[in-house]
């Protein structure tokens, strides 16, 4: 009997041991699993600061970037704002100034910064209808709202950088990390205008000596709105600068602008010697609303 009771103990012992093992195991990775997340926080906290600055720790040592948004309403209005939240969230030390071309501050917009994640001022300012034909620059009323309400909340005591943020770009986070060390003005290439696929500075020697462009390359600053930024203090150096209206001809309102505040050998050039694209002007394209009913016949208000 004892015989027959030891055989099968010893027959049981190996497939015993395998079990007690199986679970010490899972065990093991049952307590590493809560440290594997928190180390996945850390790494996309200390993503977000900028290089050398310790992640969050540091954060308020970083200037603010003041992006400026001109907005009108449109059926993609709301998708475009969406899109830009979802990158500008990312970024450390960001302030938006949201401009509506409108009598009023709408209520899509007002909902839509309030839920955003993103810290922001709401502007408004219309722009007259005469101002609005085909061929005229655009946006000018609100670049400039957005100008004169740094000049009355920011002093010299604010550190930060000025970019204008017009909503039909796409942006990539490496752009803000480069522009955050602007000490005048800086400029790097932008993808998808003048009828090319990209045009930029050029460069020699780390000064900026013409540009690759497509269109009117005579400008003095032949830049697109989305390729340069502005540091603060300069904006508040000189506060009769702004984006004209009169006499200046649409293309033309970069270069017009950045003739009042610095030189083309003053320029600083960011994104590897403006060789990197890190910005694009992909323009939504106007959605297809041919089969919209003039008369609303749902029986729900969808805000789209």
């Amino acid at each position: 009997m004892k015989s027959v009771f030891f055989s099968r103990f010893f027959i049981l012992l190996p497939w015993v041991l395998i079990v007690i093992i199986m679970i010490d195991i899972d065990s093991k990775r049952a307590i590493r699993a809560p440290a594997a997340g928190r180390t996945g926080r850390a790494q996309r906290t200390a993503r977000t600061g900028a290089p050398g600055t310790g992640g969050t720790q540091n954060q308020t040592a970083l200037p603010v970037i003041y992006a400026i948004t001109p907005t009108y309403t449109r059926p993609v209005q709301k998708a475009e704002l969406i899109r830009l939240a979802h990158a500008f969230r990312q970024v450390p030390r960001f302030h938006w100034i949201v401009v509506e071309d409108s009598t009023t501050r709408t209520e899509l917009v007002a909902r839509f910064l309030a839920r955003c994640g993103v810290p922001y001022t709401h502007l408004h300012v219309f722009t007259p209808r005469r101002f609005k034909r085909t061929g005229m620059p655009r946006a000018t009323e609100q670049r400039n709202v957005a100008l004169t309400w740094l000049r009355q909340h920011r002093s010299k005591r604010d550190a930060g950088v000025v970019f204008f943020a017009d909503d039909d770009n796409t942006y990539s986070l490496e752009l803000f990390e480069e522009m955050r060390s602007t000490r005048g003005v800086s400029v790097w290439p932008v993808g998808f205008v003048g009828g090319r696929a990209y045009e930029r500075p050029l460069v020699s020697g780390g000064k900026v000596v013409g540009w690759y462009t497509g269109w009117r390359p005579d400008r003095t600053f032949a830049t697109d709105m989305a390729g340069f930024a502005v540091n603060l203090q300069v904006i508040l150096a000189n506060p009769r600068a702004q984006f004209k209206r009169r006499g200046s001809q649409p293309g033309m309102q970069e270069s017009d602008f950045l003739k009042q505040i610095t030189k083309v050998t003053e320029l600083e050039p960011k994104a590897n010697n403006c060789t990197r694209v890190l910005v694009w002007h992909t323009r939504t394209e106007k959605p297809h609303l041919a089969n919209e009913p003039k008369h609303r016949k749902d029986t729900v208000v969808i805000e789209v």
